[in-house]
């Protein structure tokens, strides 16, 4: 049998190619948005449709997980996401993509979460951390494809070929899964599936993880906004950058949204204070997004990929958050619990993308970030407000 953590970054791999395929729109809105007959804003509301979806389905495969374990459900959301990929590709319309968009959001529901599960069920408490820092950073990778790359590929073939190669990705994790994966189903009497799902929507809204849930239904719907729709809008209609240009700037990001969740490990190991840490980091974040917004007049191309390296670092601290909500909830319902939290990242994300879109409709691209920066700040009181009271 392959060590525990071989067979973890197998199960990432799904994670890589959630977040490889979400995010193509940031590189091709303007031709994807033509191609389909909808403006940006029209295209934000049909991508929005993939974190409603993903939100929707975080109940039921919540209770799969803890059901069935990481991966034979895993293998089945992979199956979905091919299918999603194919209505992607040949989408002839706004209607086709949208429904591309809810299946591929159904079947990456659980690309983060088999592997956290899967983490919480086989690795000490003590390094449990650690590794949902690792599997995060390394399904964020699925990044760096869709910036420069899928970039030349979308000039060069057009925005359906980036689709297209990332089925690469999503066919290695298929035979990752299949091959290297080998779990014991999870034991327990088994429960009615109704207990299950109420079990999960209890988690959603347990007092001792409300706070937690609020910092997650805006970090997430931040860091999705910018780096997977209003980037790259921003950075080729607003600043005048070719697209290659805009891609060199978000593979920069997606850079940092890679070491963002290590360095929040690290920092974390030493600081001790995760709460402060995050509180301080998004802080930050929003910092570095008014800054961004308030160089839309000058030419400064470095400047602005330093301003996006620095908000990807210091979003992707909401990775600590699965380690407070595990050291909450006992080992045999880890799965419920972060699955509820997954509802809230993936819930707020839909709800930031709409009111984007909407915000974008008034004030432009500017409105749709000033949106995001506002939401970020107000999720980050909240959450201070609530661990301190929580403390006090």
């Amino acid at each position: 049998m392959l060590p525990i953590w071989a067979q973890l970054l197998a199960l990432t791999l799904g994670h890589v190619f959630s977040n490889a395929v979400r995010t193509i729109p940031a590189i091709a809105a303007d031709v994807m948005s033509a191609d389909l007959g909808t403006g940006t804003e029209g295209l934000a509301a049909i991508t929005g449709a993939y974190p409603a979806a993903f939100a929707l389905a975080m109940v039921p495969v919540g209770v799969a997980l803890d059901r069935f374990g990481s991966r034979l459900v895993m293998l089945w959301l992979l199956g979905i996401c091919g299918a999603g990929l194919v209505l992607a590709i040949t989408a002839q319309g706004a209607a086709m993509m949208l429904l591309a968009q809810c299946v591929l959001g159904v079947g990456c529901s659980g690309m983060m979460m088999a592997p956290i599960t899967f983490a919480a069920r086989t690795i000490p408490p003590v390094s449990f951390g650690m590794w949902t820092g690792v599997v995060q950073a390394t399904g964020n990778s699925g990044m760096l494809i869709s910036a420069s790359p899928i970039a030349w590929l979308v000039d060069q073939a057009g925005w359906r070929a980036g689709y297209t190669a990332t089925g690469a990705i999503l066919l290695l994790a298929i035979l990752a899964v299949a091959l290297l994966v080998r779990e014991a189903r999870p034991g327990g009497a088994p429960r009615p599936v109704m207990q299950d799902a109420r079990a999960v929507l209890d988690f959603a809204i347990a007092p001792r993880l409300l706070p937690l849930m609020a910092l997650a239904f805006v970090s997430f719907g931040a860091l999705l906004g910018v780096r997977g729709l209003w980037g790259g809008p921003w950075l080729m209609e607003v600043k005048g950058l070719s697209r290659i240009e805009a891609g060199n700037l978000l593979l920069a990001a997606a850079v940092s949204l890679v070491i963002g969740p290590f360095i929040a490990g690290l920092v974390d190991r030493g600081l001790g204070r995760p709460r402060l840490l995050m509180v301080l980091a998004h802080i930050l974040a929003i910092g570095f997004l008014l800054a961004l917004l308030g160089m839309a007049g000058v030419d400064a191309p470095l400047l602005d990929g330093l301003l996006l390296v620095g908000f990807g670092l210091s979003v992707t601290s909401h990775v600590l958050l699965f380690s407070l909500v595990r050291a909450r909830v006992t080992q045999d319902v880890a799965g419920r619990a972060m699955s509820a939290m997954n509802l809230y990242f993936f819930g707020g994300a839909a709800v930031m993308q709409a009111l984007s879109g909407l915000a974008a409709g008034w004030g432009g691209i500017a409105g749709a970030l000033w949106c995001i920066a506002g939401m970020l700040a107000l999720g980050t009181l909240v959450f201070a407000w609530g661990e301190a009271r929580r403390q006090g």
